[in-house]
């Protein structure tokens, strides 16, 4: 049986994460027995460390198996597990502060883990409320839960000199590290998630670092400068999830209007129009469907592209024709279609000045090309058959050579 796991980024930087911390236990075990020089301790602190944004990166991704997380999404996480991390480092660590003597590199190392761990179960934390829970991420947020408990286990004996190699705490990040081995070998969450991170998290991280980092200016020393980094980097990818967002709401505003905009006239199209008349109903109003009149034989005679410059030029004319407030837009082909609100009469006259547009020729590429306009009106009475008696007034106009036909 192959472990359940699909994505092969995740896969890579979990065996990558589990690799390194291995390799920084099997440097640290061997410079413990053979009092090896002190530059092994710090190789294996740094693999270690290194451990962490491995874990970062392909937890999450782990957890997520249904689909593969937005930018926005990691950017959600990535907050909300330094935000929380922090404010965790600043209350839970800072009681032992005093109490760290000696070398500055120990000391460093010591308390970055814990930091690190609170990091990775808040983002951990994160990304299963916005995904929901399944096998794997209970069995993923065990084994994160035993990495936190055991570097917090050993930072105490570590301070009360009560750590010994081999002792129940390397068996702590040894049961770590197999949960989160154990974890690809079950099934992610069936059914596609939707849900995001909650904006109330999000709000609170920043909030909290950016209190932080004001608190670290104005009374200096009283909480841990380590807490720096992550409060920073959580202002930090807040600013850049912003900017994110905002260009993909660009991005999605433009290509709203794409989808509603006849790309050839540049008026709206028909989806544009059938959303306009299902918010018409209990407005007084009309529905015009105009249809050209040997526009075909144009196309025949003279190509599509005389033919789209036609179809240019008569939409400026209607455009022109209109008053302010009414909606033009092509349906295809050689239809358009006008909402108007007002008087039911009024709507009769604008008919007609629409028809007057095309009276007179079009001059394209030094030819004179006349056509003309067939125009169906229809009173919205409120009913949902305004478009289809819209089009049985324009065929009927067209069929009968009335020019304006209303019903």
């Amino acid at each position: 049986m192959a472990p359940r796991i699909s994505d092969p980024l995740s896969k890579s930087l979990l065996i990558t994460a589990i690799s390194l911390w291995l390799f920084g236990s099997v440097l640290a075990s061997t410079a413990s027995y053979y009092s090896l020089p002190e530059v092994n301790s710090l190789i294996s602190n740094t693999s270690y460390l290194l451990f962490y944004p491995c874990a970062v990166i392909a937890l999450p991704r782990l957890i997520n198996s249904s689909r593969k997380s937005t930018v926005l999404e990691i950017f959600d996480a990535s907050i909300v597990g330094l935000g929380l991390g922090v404010l965790g480092t600043t209350f839970a660590l800072k009681p032992v502060l005093p109490h760290f003597g000696g070398k500055l590199g120990d000391a460093l190392f010591a308390l970055t883990f814990p930091v690190c761990d609170l990091i990775l179960i808040s983002i951990t934390i994160a990304t299963i409320a916005s995904h929901g829970w399944s096998k794997r991420s209970l069995v993923v947020f065990a084994g994160v839960l035993a990495f936190t408990c055991t570097d917090f286990f050993f930072l105490w004996q570590h301070l009360n000199g009560n750590y010994s190699f081999g002792s129940i705490v390397d068996d702590g990040w040894l049961l770590g590290l197999l949960l989160l081995a154990e974890s690809t070998w079950h099934p992610g969450k069936d059914e596609e998630s939707t849900a995001s991170v909650n904006p109330i998290f999000i709000a609170l991280s920043v909030f909290l670092s950016a209190t932080l980092l004001a608190l670290i200016a104005i009374k200096p020393g009283y909480f841990p400068t380590f807490i720096l980094f992550p409060a920073v980097s959580t202002l930090m990818l807040a600013f850049i999830r912003m900017t994110i967002a905002l260009k993909q709401a660009r991005n999605i505003g433009h290509e709203r209007i794409l989808a509603r905009t006849d790309e050839l006239t540049g008026l709206p199209n028909r989806r544009r129009l059938i959303s306009e008349i299902e918010s018409f109903v209990g407005k007084d109003g009309s529905l015009l469907l105009l249809d050209l009149d040997g526009f075909k034989p144009v196309n025949d005679l003279y190509g599509h592209t005389t033919g789209d410059k036609v179809l240019q030029q008569v939409s400026r004319r209607f455009a022109r024709a209109l008053p302010s407030g009414a909606l033009l837009a092509r349906l295809g082909g050689d239809e358009f279609g006008v909402l108007i609100e007002g008087a039911y009469e009024h709507s009769m006259d604008i008919a007609l000045a629409l028809r007057a547009t095309l009276s007179y020729p079009f001059d394209i590429d030094s030819q004179q090309i006349n056509i003309d306009v067939s125009i169906g009106v229809a009173e919205n009475t409120g009913s949902p058959d305004l478009l289809r008696r819209a089009d049985d007034a324009m065929y009927r106009a067209k069929r009968e050579g009335l020019g304006v036909c209303r019903l």
